[in-house]
């Protein structure tokens, strides 16, 4: 079966000595298999097989485990996954510790839903800097009647240690249009995620996304002569974000 080379690549077969039968898990070579290529699978699974101190800069916009929807009438959305709940993210920080370089930086965009246990899972791990606000320029659809209109998300940055930011020094509300979500829900704007990106990294750097979703950081990355690592669990996104990376080689 050749339908999905990307993914089948990465699958070796183990025979289940609890239950007989078989599973199916995770092999991959580094950097080969990782730098430069949207990875379909658990990043709770991929980043295991990652060496220490190996990425630049985390940059990612997980399930932020509020079952989102979005309210637009005739308008059927697929569920985000893992969406229901935040159990995977005390692992998922873990993770991102060990593969995070000393002197990198993660972002991580998260709501005011569950903002109070992102902080305290990413202060378990790193030094908290800043809850930076993306002003998105407009209230979305949501309740119109009983709440306000929502027109941020936050962005928490920290790091192991204090770094030292790229360019000016600039406010901690970005400014920036969304982006109409054409490909994922609850994409963000390229421009937002380059922002970020320049702030934090140099070219030639590794900037890891572990929740890709329709590869807006990769294609962000690449544009910016930076490399990456994108995990995405769904095969529909990864297919999105491996065209759109293609789209992006014709200019």
């Amino acid at each position: 079966i050749r339908k999905s080379k990307e993914m089948f690549r990465y699958l070796f077969r183990q025979t289940n000595k609890k239950g007989g039968g078989e599973s199916y898990k995770l092999s991959m070579i580094w950097p080969e298999d990782f730098i430069n290529q949207v990875i379909q699978g658990d990043c709770l699974e991929v980043m295991k097989q990652m060496p220490d101190k190996c990425v630049d800069l985390v940059l990612t916009d997980p399930p932020y485990g509020m079952e989102y929807s979005r309210h637009i009438k005739n308008w059927k959305q697929e569920k985000i996954e893992n969406d229901n709940n935040l159990e995977w993210l005390p692992e998922y920080l873990e993770q991102a510790k060990r593969v995070l370089k000393d002197s990198g930086s993660i972002y991580t965009f998260c709501s005011y839903h569950n903002i109070d246990k992102f902080k305290n899972e990413i202060e378990k791990n790193f030094g908290l800097r800043n809850i930076l606000i993306w002003d998105k320029g407009g209230a979305g659809m949501g309740d119109l009647e009983t709440t306000y209109g929502c027109v941020y998300e936050m962005c928490i940055y920290a790091n192991k240690s204090p770094q030292k930011l790229n360019g000016k020094r600039d406010s901690d509300i970005l400014k920036f249009r969304r982006s109409g979500n054409p490909n994922h829900p609850t994409e963000k704007p390229q421009a937002l995620i380059a922002f970020l990106i320049n702030k934090s990294s140099n070219p030639e750097a590794i900037i890891l996304d572990p929740f890709l979703g329709s590869g807006t950081t990769a294609v962000a990355a690449k544009h910016l002569g930076r490399n990456f690592i994108g995990i995405e669990i769904s095969e529909k996104y990864c297919e999105i974000a491996r065209g759109r990376l293609r789209q992006e080689l014709l200019f």
